[in-house]
């Protein structure tokens, strides 16, 4: 690949021209992904751990369950850290859709819209905000808009 192509694709990854919007769903989105991720990964927050997340998500039929626990916790612990910062919020926001997608599928879709029941307003929420950003990027206030501001476009 070119060096002309590489740029002009890491311009448009990091390119934003969102104002403001992003940062009000980045900042408090990030930290219940950064919470949710502790506790899988970590056993913080109340959490599980790998060990009991893997155990859950293997009976739900997400084999390996252990890799599976992995996966999800990374996405979501290091993915809310890409939120906050402002730092790749598109790839990021694109692993966080797709993790909410296996959520509300193989945990809560049968349990009805509502959290009361278990159901999947929570993660529907969650998924339209990383729907969202991976559409508008990470906004004025981001680590993205800086970075694209000294990468030219070509």
């Amino acid at each position: 690949m070119s060096n002309v192509t590489t740029s002009r694709t890491l311009h448009r990854l990091l390119a934003t021209d969102a104002g403001w919007s992003p940062l009000a769903l980045r900042i408090p989105v990030g930290i219940i992904f950064v919470a949710h991720g502790a506790q899988k990964l970590f056993g913080a927050f109340g959490g599980y751990g790998l060990e009991g997340t893997g155990q859950f998500m293997a009976s739900l039929g997400l084999t390996p369950g252990y890799l599976m626990a992995l996966l999800a916790g990374s996405a979501e612990f290091f993915g809310g850290l890409a939120l906050l910062a402002g730092l790749l919020v598109r790839p990021a926001a694109a692993a966080l859709a797709f993790a909410m997608l296996v959520a509300i599928f193989a945990v809560h879709f049968d349990k009805g819209l509502f959290m009361a029941n278990n159901g999947y307003e929570f993660g529907l929420a969650l998924l339209a905000v990383s729907v969202s950003l991976l559409i508008s990027g990470g906004g004025r206030l981001s680590v993205d808009a800086e970075l694209a501001a000294r990468t030219p476009a070509r």
